[in-house]
């Protein structure tokens, strides 16, 4: 006679005081967890690509700020423009360049920004490119 022989066919006891638990949650206990949690974001932060910012030339600087000048003196009018800025990233160095058609509506001088009449506020110095 073996050592177990007295208990080998005994049924599996049942807890009294808890239910047993189903086997989905069972599993449950088992499965992957994040051990890094924010490390795919981190990831994919990374993995994201930026642009640096072009350094303007003095003649684009001055046809810029001539085209700024006849906005002033028009805007009443709410000129149209095609305005190329830079909008910084504010997660990691760099940013991306935009190209919009927008009215401008308000040169904020004190700013140094121009103000479209989606209510964007695209700073001067961030001023690629404009076109009328």
């Amino acid at each position: 006679m073996g050592k177990y022989d007295d208990i080998i066919n005994l049924p599996h006891p049942e807890p009294k005081k808890h239910p047993r638990m189903s086997m989905e949650n069972r599993a449950a206990q088992f499965s992957p967890f994040a051990a890094l949690t924010g490390h795919n974001e981190a990831i994919k932060e990374t993995e994201r690509l930026t642009d640096s910012k072009i350094e303007l030339a003095e003649d684009t600087i001055t046809d810029i700020n001539r085209t700024l000048m006849w906005i002033r003196d028009n805007i009443k009018s709410r000129p149209q423009a095609v305005v190329t800025y830079f909008v910084p990233d504010y997660k990691k160095m760099g940013g991306k360049y935009i190209t919009a058609t927008v009215n401008i509506v308000k040169i904020d001088e004190v700013n140094n920004a121009i103000v479209t009449a989606d209510e964007v506020t695209i700073a001067v110095h961030n001023i690629l490119e404009i076109i009328m």
